[in-house]
């Protein structure tokens, strides 16, 4: 494994275990989420440590999934450490409901890439 490809390996797994513990905190209920501000503030902790190192990728790694909004999650990055105070939870809901069941099947398939490239046996 080269360098670029381990460290791809290490942020997909992340990306993985943020996006799990979305799921979990939020069980996909709505309610859930807004009667929390701790899940509130967890869901939101980890969409910007998935998002972070979304951003870490190699463009490599990324180009195996070029329907993935990968500009988009740069900039939604952007908006939840630099302009928190205006964060629509809303609009955070919707990205949750819409956009990570979509970013979680591609996370899959790049880690099950990754790992299948592997020397052969």
């Amino acid at each position: 494994m080269t360098p670029s490809t381990e460290s791809d390996a290490v942020l997909l797994a992340h990306m993985a275990d943020c996006l799990a513990r979305i799921s979990d905190y939020t069980g996909g209920i709505r309610q859930r989420f807004d009667a929390s501000s701790l899940v509130q503030d967890a869901v939101v902790r980890n969409l910007q440590m998935l998002t972070e190192s979304s951003q870490r990728l190699s463009d490599a790694v990324k180009s195996t999934e070029p329907g993935q909004p990968w500009r988009e999650l740069s900039g939604f990055r952007n908006i939840v450490v630099h302009a928190y105070l205006s964060l629509d939870l809303s609009i955070v809901w919707s990205i949750i409901e819409n956009d990570l069941p979509g970013l979680r099947d591609a996370v899959q398939r790049m880690i099950a890439q990754s790992t299948s490239d592997g020397p052969p046996a």
